[in-house]
């Protein structure tokens, strides 16, 4: 059981808490037409931590990630990543934030064409003017199955071939948390369980905290917890040992 501490609010967190967020509302629109994504959610992520977030179309949860990893601002509510609270920074401060504790794994990869893997890999520490550890670069890609791709573009790397690039792309600077935005959801079923493995691998070997936005019930049960949203709210929760049809059925209610 993970060691909780009480915030300055008096709500309860565990105390190596990677991400907090309180009260998140986001609401588009004004007045009578206004549609609330998020109706006040609260989270907490571990260290170390997989979390999963399911829920039909509409629900929110792809706005829910986007506000945790600083790509959007919430109505109102507080978003903290390893203790900096980020909802108020300006941009400048924001992206140095997310360039040094946040990955990101998108659905549709986002490669640059003209880079072979290794250069996609790398570019976040292109970005940021940072060598990068040769030993940990060499170590990643082997752990991907990319050693003997890295000098292959894009267009010339299947699919999941493609998605560990992202991957690897998402890891090599170490983030404190990983956001994975339907990381399967392009991929065939065989393909696709490779890819959840990699990633459950990067939880429990290197301790990378993860979320991981998916519809499907194989990728959530995957997670330490898997949690539901339903019209903007957290509505139910899972934990570690679920099946995919204990997933099933949840979602089945949510319907």
């Amino acid at each position: 059981m993970a060691v909780r501490e009480e915030s300055k609010d008096g709500v309860a967190v565990p105390a190596n808490a990677a991400v907090e967020a309180r009260d998140l509302v986001r609401r588009y629109g004004e007045g009578s037409t206004a549609v609330e994504a998020l109706r006040g959610v609260d989270i907490d992520v571990r260290s170390g931590e997989l979390v999963a977030v399911m829920g039909p179309s509409g629900s929110g949860k792809s706005t829910l990630m986007h506000i945790l990893a600083g790509l959007d601002k919430p109505t109102s509510g507080t978003v903290k990543i390893a203790g900096t609270e980020i909802t108020e920074l300006d941009d400048s401060h924001l992206t140095r934030l997310r360039r040094k504790h946040i990955g990101f794994v998108f659905q549709f990869f986002n490669l640059l064409p003209m880079l072979d893997a290794e250069e996609n890999v790398l570019l976040p520490l292109s970005i940021a003017g940072e060598k990068p550890d040769k030993a940990w670069l060499d170590e990643l890609l082997g752990k991907m199955g990319l050693d003997k791709r890295r000098d292959h573009r894009p267009a010339e790397l299947s699919g999941g071939e493609q998605q560990r690039v992202a991957i690897a792309r998402s890891l090599v600077s170490k983030p404190t948390i990983l956001f994975a935005d339907e990381p399967t959801g392009n991929l065939d079923s065989k393909t696709g369980g490779e890819i959840l493995d990699l990633i459950r691998d990067s939880v429990d070997t290197y301790g990378q905290t993860t979320v991981m936005v998916t519809h499907e019930p194989r990728a959530a049960s995957t997670a330490d917890r898997i949690l539901f949203l339903a019209d903007g709210e957290i509505v139910q929760e899972l934990h570690e040992g679920s099946t995919a049809a204990d997933v099933l059925a949840v979602m089945s209610s949510l319907r």
